[in-house]
């Protein structure tokens, strides 16, 4: 009897913390979700302007894809490519980043808060900064891009339940890779400071070789696209996961995945570190 009650007194602290993790887990969830539903309150109060420009987006989406096709029609093989894996390809690239700017899209904006001092609204709240940080802003444009990936995919994918569960696989990897790559060059202006400029580069650098054919690039090319810019990892996804799935290339692309979030998570904690208060009183949900 004494054992069974000294068990059941042990039981009972590990019970309530686990009570406590789950309540605190859905707390933080309908955080994320309010903070998403305003986002796009927000960005529906000017109706106009919202379908404007998520319409030049995929306006602008629209013409490579032009490109690609009058290219295709002269060529009808690129290195083992075929316009459906181009297609494929946008539609992950352009997917991937719309998910990644819509839901977190302060990510391409934290080096101009941390230059700024504009950090310590997030820090004086009892939220996850990083978390909070990014999902306090949403990218009206990147609505566009979700769209056009999805028209692409309605239009080139593989309709199956399968091929949706790959294509969702994909976006998911995409979006992590673009996120916290975005977020680990942002986290520079914690250490030289105007950093914006950088991390834009940088940006624009894994956007656009995610859009281009990872056959057309050999060499030094080709290994830089597959570590320093994983972009490589995102353009390839159509051949070795929706076309067939490589399980050699899944596995690098969940590491890589898996590496590029530890390390954005781990740079902007340990960068956290050495920022300075721009002393601005601000007020957030």
């Amino acid at each position: 009897m004494a054992k069974l009650e000294i068990k059941s007194k042990t039981q009972q602290p590990a019970e309530a913390w686990a009570a406590k993790a789950v309540i605190k887990s859905v707390r933080l969830v309908q955080f994320v979700l309010t903070c998403w539903k305003l986002n796009l309150a927000g960005a529906m109060e000017f109706r106009m302007s919202f379908l404007m420009t998520a319409g030049m987006m995929m306006v602008n989406n629209a013409v490579w894809i032009l490109f690609w096709g009058l290219y295709f029609q002269r060529f009808q093989v690129v290195n083992g490519w075929s316009l459906h894996d181009v297609m494929m390809m946008w539609a992950v690239s352009a997917g991937g980043f719309g998910l990644s700017a819509v839901f977190f899209g302060n990510a391409y904006r934290l080096a101009t808060l941390v230059a700024g001092g504009q950090l310590d609204v997030y820090l004086s709240q009892p939220k996850p900064v990083l978390l909070h940080l990014l999902i306090s802003r949403m990218s009206v444009s990147a609505i566009g891009d979700i769209l056009f990936a999805l028209v692409l995919y309605a239009l080139f994918g593989d309709l199956t339940v399968a091929g949706l569960l790959l294509f969702g696989l994909a976006l998911l990897i995409a979006m992590l890779i673009f996120l916290f790559f975005v977020v680990l060059v942002q986290s520079l202006a914690f250490f030289i400071g105007n950093a914006e400029g950088l991390g834009q580069q940088l940006f624009n650098a894994i956007l656009a070789f995610s859009t281009y054919p990872t056959g057309i690039f050999k060499g030094w090319g080709r290994l830089i696209l597959f570590t320093v810019i994983p972009a490589g990892y995102v353009s390839y996804l159509p051949i070795g996961l929706l076309r067939e799935v490589d399980t050699g290339f899944l596995l690098q692309a969940l590491g890589m995945t898996v590496l590029v979030t530890a390390c954005g998570l781990w740079f902007f904690h340990y960068g956290l570190k050495r920022y300075s208060s721009g002393n601005m009183t601000g007020l957030r949900m």
